[in-house]
């Protein structure tokens, strides 16, 4: 008995918040708790600890992909941040001013199940990128940890389990209850871009004291390269190992929530402009130290300590930082280094709890544990566990993962503008976003072939992901998933007429021709098969299908009269749902449990079951009961059904 209400207990604290959770993702929480909005800059911090915080290992994984080229393929990375990836996002944040990012944009752009489908694809691929990004930043934080000499000597060597305990500690903040707070931001990302300028500073002016450095690094070149030519060619072909760099745009729109944007109906105009100010600032702020320190890391380091194992792999600016401000400073650096890259892990963490969510429960295909946090944090947790084990701890190995998530997330960000720019007619700018998207492109498929990790990884989560969601969907099915039903005043007065004779009965009518010959064929068939009483006037009721790949619904019902016949109609992406719902409606608001009849349906059963689940139809009469039955425990209250 003690173990069983031990598991209970367990199981109510990993579930306690699962209702308000649901509500709150569904869209139908009473109370919606208002984000407080802050200046632009502020939450440019709270991106730039995952933005920024890829200083702690680009530069060495930029020297390790590209050898003494690493600043020429800089450039390239740079060009590309801000001719590319910047004014798409500038793009985005102007068509999404409430943070829906551009899977959103993608979702209105391509509807029903393709844009679905598409949408839980690209979930797969933005899960690798935040999973990624807990175990990269906690194995980075863990290179800068073992290097220290400060650190106790049997934890030298320990990469693997200083990372997982990072890992484990990040669960255990979230598993205790975690609110991003943007101060803790401001001031980790201020300490942290101070000291890397004052490393940055330091080592540029080394260089400039010891010019024969350059010189050398210069003579190196044109050795192994040849011409300038040669020399651009082999910085394009190595620049998808550097996309890495490329991170923290699409946080940057989906945060836009946060930005204060003015008063009144120009907030969002404002909230638009200071999201795009933001953007902008940090993706200056980034190019200018990623080409610094890139340059800096090349010529003062030696390519050796770039390999795995050196002293500068996955810490190439701490390894300067110890070099030439000492190893006071250097362990100031190193601590700032592991609290960013922690706080990384935690905003991705964060990420990756909401943007999930944000779309599986609207598609109906989330599963219970969904809707609590708790569960959520385990799973990702376990995952970030196997995934450190795989590769490691290293952050070299997993640069390849992180960069495929980042690339196929901005991708799909230039195909949504492109595809928005084409559907307004926007030519110039069409072609604009169209080499943008070829590039991108490419240099997506470049590292996917150059290094498969990322793929594979996403390729788990799409699987998962799909596969779990079309379980959770079939078992859902039978919900009752209509979130209110509407009456327009056509519909009240026929409703109110059919109270006036103390009973509602209500046909299901399939709408075909709409003609008079049509309607009494119906009703006929109703009183000869399904024993409607001769001296009731029956209510029709016609669903047009919409789009059957979405969920959940709000119902509008109208009411019209038609060669003498009344007829309620609506439009729901499910005709047993809505007719459920409906009757459901009509039963609290009047207190008359009404009745409804439908003719039996021939054909498959096993057809129209998949006929239900992915068109909306199917075999209606005996849907309806279940529905009916799961939303109305208690006969005695639950609407009629007849089927003849």
């Amino acid at each position: 008995m003690r173990k069983q209400g031990d598991a209970s207990r367990v199981r109510r604290w990993l579930f306690e918040d699962e209702h308000k959770r649901a509500a709150q993702l569904s869209g139908n929480a009473r109370e919606q708790v208002k984000a407080h909005d802050h200046p632009w800059w502020k939450v440019m911090c709270l991106t730039g600890v995952d933005y920024f915080s890829t200083l702690g290992y680009q530069p060495g994984i930029a020297a390790l992909a590209a050898g003494l080229l690493s600043p020429l393929a800089t450039v390239v990375l740079i060009v590309l941040t801000l001719l590319g990836a910047l004014p798409i996002y500038r793009r985005v944040a102007a068509e999404s001013p409430h943070g829906q990012g551009s899977l959103a944009m993608l979702e209105k752009l391509l509807s029903r199940w393709k844009g679905k489908l598409l949408i839980l694809a690209l979930l797969g691929f933005a899960a690798t990128d935040f999973v990624i990004t807990i175990t990269l930043s906690a194995a980075d934080a863990a290179a800068h940890a073992v290097e220290n000499p400060y650190l106790p000597g049997f934890l030298h060597g320990e990469n693997m389990l200083i990372t997982l305990v990072l890992i484990a500690l990040l669960g255990a903040v979230f598993l205790k209850g975690f609110a991003e707070a943007i101060g803790m931001a401001v001031a980790l990302v201020g300490v942290y871009l101070a000291l890397n300028l004052v490393v940055v500073v330091t080592a540029l002016v080394h260089v400039a004291h010891s010019a024969h450095l350059v010189v050398d690094w210069q003579n190196l070149l044109v050795r192994q390269h040849g011409s300038i030519w040669a020399m651009v060619g082999v910085s394009l072909l190595v620049f998808p190992k550097l996309a890495l760099g490329l991170s923290g745009f699409e946080t940057g729109v989906s945060v836009m929530p946060l930005v204060r944007g003015g008063d009144g109906d120009a907030a969002a105009d404002g909230r638009v402009r200071n999201t795009r100010r933001l953007l902008t600032i940090a993706a200056l702020i980034m190019s200018v130290f990623l080409i610094t320190s890139s340059f800096a890391t090349t010529v003062l380091i030696p390519q050796e300590e770039f390999q795995p194992g050196g002293q500068a792999s996955g810490r190439a600016l701490a390894y300067l930082a110890h070099a030439y401000l000492g190893g006071a400073f250097g362990t100031v650096y190193d601590l700032s280094t592991i609290a960013i890259l922690w706080f990384a892990g935690a905003s991705a963490m964060a990420g990756l709890l909401n943007l999930v969510p944000r779309y599986l429960p609207r598609y109906g295909m989330a599963p219970n544990w969904a809707g609590a946090t708790r569960p959520l944090v385990i799973v990702i947790s376990v995952i970030a566990f196997v995934i450190t084990w795989i590769f490691d701890a290293s952050v070299d190995a997993q640069g390849g993962a992180y960069a495929t998530g980042v690339l196929v997330l901005i991708s799909s960000a230039a195909l949504a503008v492109t595809l928005s720019a084409v559907k307004r007619r926007q030519r110039i700018a069409a072609v604009a976003y169209s080499l943008i998207t070829v590039v991108f492109a490419y240099t997506t498929v470049a590292n996917i072939v150059e290094r498969p990790d990322g793929v594979k990884i996403a390729t788990f989560f799409i699987v998962a992901i799909i596969g779990t969601s079309l379980v959770s969907r079939a078992t859902r099915s039978l919900e009752l998933r209509v979130e209110r039903v509407e009456f327009d005043a056509a519909a009240r007065r026929i409703l109110d007429k059919a109270v006036r004779s103390g009973q509602i009965r209500i046909i299901a009518n399939e709408p075909n021709g709409r003609t008079e010959a049509e309607y009494r064929e119906k009703e006929q068939e109703a009183r000869e098969n399904s024993h409607l009483p001769q001296d009731s006037t029956p209510v029709f009721v016609e669903v047009t299908i919409t789009d059957a790949s979405d969920f959940q619904s709000t119902l509008h019902v109208h009411g019209e009269k038609r060669h003498g016949y009344r007829i309620l109609r609506v439009k729901s992406p499910s005709i047993a749902n809505a007719i459920a719902a409906i009757l459901l409606q009509i039963r609290d608001e009047t207190g008359i449990r009404p009745h409804v009849y439908f003719a039996w349906t021939e054909g498959n059963p096993f057809k129209f079951l998949l006929r239900y689940l992915f068109s909306g139809d199917g075999d209606v009469p005996p849907v309806t009961r279940e529905v009916l039955r799961r939303a109305e425990p208690e006969p005695a209250l639950r609407p009629l059904v007849h089927v003849g």
